[in-house]
């Protein structure tokens, strides 16, 4: 079975934390019909979604990507770069522990779910203002005994790893490649975003669909044409708290391989 984490939108969502935007007007209550739809789109294609616990004090507690990495073998409850965020996580770490043994990100290290881009058994890790290096190699020590290859990745005015690329098809990833290099990634082949909409690169893969931004129409015609199917959903008071499709839920298969 197929599970989606989720966790409803705070009130508090205005005074979400910003790195790379301006801090523009959210309408809350568009931001929660649009969530509700995204978490319809996630039973569309046929994911289990589990809420977490309402946050309404945390902003930014609707984007759990970040709280944690769920692996076939383990749940990784991570370290937030942004102290502020730091307390989205035992809520999290209590959902998840139904699924997973858990293990953990400690001081110094700060570790971003969504710096995080799994592609097999290659961990992309993005080196940004919230993902350290030290909470790369406790991420790399920690997964060492199920033979996964923890890479590091320069990011360039973006948030995290997976604002710049995100995998859409089994050998296709969207990118940005202003943001992070081509050749980071080895020979995966990707697709560039549409120059109009450099954010587009965040696209949610479950199965042979993808979640997809519905203001970013150039680039979905070019995942369109690629074969890809997009389900669209409206997002865009979410992209103004650096929010995105990934960031809204932590998906897993319930039962990982036995550790």
């Amino acid at each position: 079975m197929l599970i989606a984490v989720t966790r409803p939108v705070s009130p508090k969502l205005a005074e979400c934390e910003l790195t790379h935007l301006p801090r523009d007007p959210i309408d809350v209550a568009k931001a929660i019909a649009d969530h509700e739809r995204y978490e319809t789109a996630l039973r569309l294609l046929g994911a289990k979604v589990v809420r977490a616990p309402e946050e309404p004090t945390l902003p930014d507690g609707v984007f759990v990507e970040d709280a944690a990495l769920v692996l076939d073998e383990v749940a990784i409850i991570t370290r937030p770069g942004a102290p502020s965020r730091r307390w989205e996580i035992e809520s999290m770490a209590t959902v998840l522990s139904a699924y997973r043994s858990l293990q953990r990100i400690q001081p110094p290290g700060t570790l971003d779910g969504g710096d995080v881009l799994v592609v097999g058994r290659q961990i992309y890790v993005g080196l940004s203002s919230r993902t350290n290096h030290d909470g790369r190699v406790q991420l790399e020590t920690l997964l060492s005994e199920w033979g996964y290859e923890v890479i590091p990745v320069p990011l360039n005015g973006c948030l995290h790893l997976k604002s710049a690329v995100t995998q859409v098809a089994d050998s296709l990833l969207l990118i940005n490649a202003r943001w992070v290099r081509r050749e980071c990634f080895g020979s995966i082949e990707t697709m560039t975003v549409a120059p109009s909409e450099p954010a587009g690169a965040n696209a949610l893969r479950i199965g042979t669909a993808v979640i997809y931004p519905t203001h970013y129409p150039e680039t979905a015609g070019r995942l369109d044409r690629a074969g890809v199917r997009v389900v669209p959903v409206p997002c865009a008071e979410l992209a103004k708290a650096e929010g995105g499709v990934t960031c809204c839920s932590v998906v897993f298969e319930a039962a990982g391989r036995p550790s």
